[in-house]
């Protein structure tokens, strides 16, 4: 893999921050690309030297969040669902801004979706079955119901300002994962 130049990573990291900043303040279709060179303090070529326009940056943002939640879960597939839950909820602590935005009515509106979209690839993948308690649904509709109300907490968590710790968080809907699961 080529070496990155640290400028145009600083560059797009800035930019980056730039959005979600201001995604807090007004709404995403309200942002305009002089907006970001204003708040990012580089120029609007230097915006679209990097990406097409606004809504490419923040396709490029979510997609590296989802991927690296993705690698969580595939680093974690051995845990026990507390301990996975665990290294969401300290993800979801470290890029508070950004989770806090998106599942905020000022967010990006397609993102709950994509959010959604991600949780039931991972059920998918995890081969979430339906025996014991649940051995009488279909599949599918079990991994719809657990995605959601895992989006649901973690929407409820931000939306609440963080009432619980991560730990807290990852023990309570651990559990409830491996008692209904």
């Amino acid at each position: 893999m080529p070496k990155v130049d640290r400028r145009i990573l600083k560059t797009q990291e800035a930019l980056k921050k730039a959005v979600i900043e201001l995604m807090t303040e007004k709404s995403f279709d309200e942002i305009t690309i002089q907006d970001l060179s204003d708040r990012a303090n580089v120029s609007r070529g230097t915006i679209y030297l990097h990406y097409q326009d606004k809504y490419d940056l923040l396709d490029k943002l979510i997609e590296a969040h989802m991927n690296e939640l993705r690698e969580i879960c595939l680093s974690s597939a051995d845990l026990e669902y507390v301990e996975a839950e665990l290294l969401w909820f300290e993800y979801f602590e470290r890029h508070y801004l950004f989770f806090s935005t998106m599942l905020a009515s000022k967010g990006a509106p397609f993102f709950r979706t994509r959010f959604l979209e991600l949780v039931v690839s991972v059920l998918h993948e995890d081969s979430c079955q339906t025996e014991g308690r649940n051995e009488e649904f279909h599949s599918d509709l079990v991994i719809e119901f657990f995605a959601s109300a895992i989006v649901g907490i973690v929407e409820w968590w931000f939306k609440n300002e963080k009432p619980y710790s991560p730990q807290v968080m990852a023990e309570q809907v651990g559990k409830l994962l491996e008692r209904n699961l």
